[in-house]
């Protein structure tokens, strides 16, 4: 079997076997950026105990995109190396908002929409981490954040200085810039320090640009007498841009939960240059299956289409069951190469009444358009087929006669059936 062959989506239960200390440093120190220490990570391992995993979720969007499970599948490896996961949601701090990479203060959310967007956290996390009882513990920082009266609070305040808070990079711009730097994200980072001193955590894991609140966590626990925690964070992986690290506010990211043929589509349009740290990030493989492949790429052995096709058929399998990546590839090429419409195209329901309509506003109205303007460029650019008759006058109204029942396209990847009521 070739190395690029069909395997198992994912490699993660392989370290089950895994029993000495020296071989779970080698796997769990795998890929990352910063481990705060190695020697004190040895030392906890070397306890025989395990040890309790904390990884810090705030639910600010509706799902979780693949950026986000470089860090879950290395929380993942420590569960199956018999360790326990502390997930905690992160339910008072979302409130607050991670001030993280951000040039501005985050909106306030709601309590309903924070709620909201952990019940969707929790259900998609599924899809990666171990739920067997007494080996993840799931709980809201809100149980003790929301308990805390002023003198709490100012005693907190006291563990740390402005100057220590205004190292992070994030906050010197703002603060060069004079940009607004609100008084609660100054106090986000001892938020979530306190997290790891209530659920004494051993471990926090995290992106490289969650360091400096993570070591936040350290300094707390000496502070109340706990042992520090160790921090591991892992690399931030770069959206479909190949620039910016994925987010979705930039668009550029791959939700776990989205159908498989939209994933595989997104996978296939990534640069070249950018498969190895998605193989080596996203697909749960150990380092020696992802050299493999690399350097079957390197080498030419491996075309970068095909490697491409690997990697979209594997991130397909892992969020939506063995054989639906496959079945993904098989719809792409029937749409791509075959130039065929999708076999499940969605309806798109508009009254008799809004006829005559210019083809620019029934790509707005329909969705593919964000808006009339928009519309009307795709048209101008030969974007727009009814039919599979392309459509190049920005102008042109339709009746009901001539687009009911028909399939409106817009670039390669959207369509929509139109049905007149």
């Amino acid at each position: 079997m070739r190395q690029w062959e069909a395997h198992p989506a994912s490699d993660l239960l392989a370290s089950t076997l895994v029993t000495s200390v020296e071989d779970q440093i080698k796997i769990l120190t795998a890929g990352t950026v910063d481990v705060i220490s190695e020697a004190d990570l040895r030392k906890k391992l070397s306890a025989g105990k395990p040890l309790r995993v904390k990884l810090g979720i705030d639910p600010t969007a509706s799902d979780i995109h693949l950026g986000f499970t470089v860090v879950l599948r290395k929380l993942r490896q420590f569960q199956d190396l018999g360790h326990t996961a502390v997930l905690i949601i992160g339910d008072f701090t979302a409130q607050v908002g991670d001030p993280t990479g951000r040039s501005v203060t985050r909106p306030p959310l709601t309590q309903e929409q924070v709620d909201a967007h952990a019940a969707t956290y929790v259900e998609q996390v599924q899809s990666i981490l171990d739920f067997t009882p007494g080996r993840i513990e799931i709980v809201r920082n809100s149980e003790w954040l929301s308990k805390i009266d002023m003198a709490g609070v100012l005693r907190l305040m006291s563990q740390t200085t402005l100057a220590r808070i205004l190292e992070r990079d994030d906050f010197t711009k703002r603060y060069q810039e004079g940009s607004p730097i609100s008084l609660s994200e100054l106090v986000y980072p001892l938020m979530q320090g306190w997290d790891s001193v209530q659920v004494r955590a051993d471990v926090e894991l995290g992106g490289t640009d969650q360091l400096f609140n993570n070591l936040m966590g350290r300094q707390l626990q000496v502070a109340e007498g706990q042992a520090p925690q160790v921090v591991i964070t892992t690399p931030l992986l770069e959206g479909l841009d190949g620039v910016k690290k994925m987010s979705k506010s930039l668009g550029n990211y791959i939700g776990i939960a989205e159908a498989p043929g939209e994933q595989f589509g997104k996978l296939m349009s990534i640069p070249d240059a950018l498969m190895p740290r998605y193989f080596a990030l996203t697909t749960g493989w150990l380092p020696e299956r992802v050299a493999a492949i690399v350097a079957s790429i390197e080498s030419g052995e491996l075309a970068p289409v095909a490697a491409k096709r690997l990697l979209a058929r594997t991130i397909v399998d892992l969020y939506h069951g063995e054989g639906a990546g496959k079945s993904a590839e098989d719809e792409f090429d029937r749409i791509f190469k075959d130039g065929s419409a999708p076999t499940d195209v969605q309806e798109f329901v508009i009254t008799s009444g809004e006829f005559p309509i210019t083809l620019a506003r029934l790509l707005a109205t329909a969705g593919l358009a964000t808006s009339n303007k928009e519309g009307r460029r795709k048209i101008e650019q030969g974007g727009v087929r009814i039919e599979g008759e392309k459509v190049t006058d920005p102008d042109v109204e339709v009746t009901v006669d001539e687009i009911n029942g028909k399939l409106l396209q817009l670039g390669k990847r959207a369509w929509a059936r139109i049905i007149v009521s």
